[in-house]
């Protein structure tokens, strides 16, 4: 649904199975960048509004708008709306007071499934946003917190999600240098998750059947492949190429207990 465009605020828009062979490797190329896959699985709503487009705000931003999402800025500084107007990272913005709720209703803000509150830095002004879009039906609100305290304190008025996006920068990078051949991760709670992991050498040239790996790991295959080309739930005979990536779902320990990943 298409939020109102308040009569008094300024808005503006920005209108818009393949072969079983170590073959793979060439037909795909060598590229090992991640499938994106687990992205996909994330791709539920259709248009998110951002409210607070500082750093944090503008990233979260301009990577929903790249997917192809509607996106609407939000920031009560006119230079930081005409930023982003001007970058193209959102589908619309306007310059309103987050913390009227009035202000957010004429905006149309309580018509969107997913709403993130990127304020962060302004305690007040944070979880003053976070109470009034939870409070008017907001299905999913996401907050940025800068600390523990800030994080229960959006809990506890009703944020379904928050993030302290420094510390799981930290968590993310120690993960990439420690364990490199992760490409991404999603987490289904604290003891199982799916993953992206680049083809172990040992399994370089064997089939999925050869390597039993619901048997021996515990795990199974969701999808192989590169890039933004996969095969989802790949034949039992398909063949593994160490430069592939495949993307698997188990527990957290048996997904430990796959080559190359101490």
């Amino acid at each position: 649904m298409q939020p109102e465009q308040p009569p008094v605020k300024k808005t503006v828009d920005n209108n818009r199975k393949n072969e079983n062979s170590v073959n793979d490797k060439k037909r795909w190329g060598v590229n090992l960048k991640s499938l994106k896959f687990l992205s996909n699985l994330r791709q539920s709503n259709r248009q998110f509004a951002v409210i607070g487009l500082g750093r944090f705000g503008r990233g979260v931003s301009e990577s929903l708008h790249k997917m192809g999402y509607e996106v609407l800025g939000v920031d009560n500084e006119e230079k930081r709306v005409n930023q982003v107007l001007s970058e193209k990272i959102v589908t619309h913005a306007l310059v309103l007071d987050s913390t009227d709720p009035a202000a957010l209703k004429e905006a149309g803000i309580f018509e969107f499934d997913t709403v993130i509150v990127a304020i962060g830095n302004f305690l007040q002004e944070s979880i003053i946003t976070t109470l009034n879009v939870k409070e008017a039906g907001v299905l999913n609100v996401v907050a940025k917190a800068s600390s523990e305290i800030h994080g229960k304190l959006l809990r506890r008025v009703g944020a379904d999600r928050v993030v302290l996006p420094e510390y799981e920068a930290g968590c993310a990078l120690a993960r990439t240098l420690t364990k490199p051949a992760v490409l991404d991760r999603f987490e289904l709670d604290p003891d199982n998750s799916i993953v992206e992991v680049l083809v172990p050498d040992e399994f370089d040239g064997k089939t999925l059947a050869e390597l039993e790996l619901r048997r021996n790991y515990g795990l199974s295959v969701l999808a192989i492949g590169q890039e933004e080309k996969f095969i989802i739930n790949p034949d039992p005979q398909h063949v593994l190429c160490k430069d592939l990536v495949m993307v698997v779902i188990g527990s957290n320990t048996d997904i430990q207990r796959l080559p190359n990943m101490d």
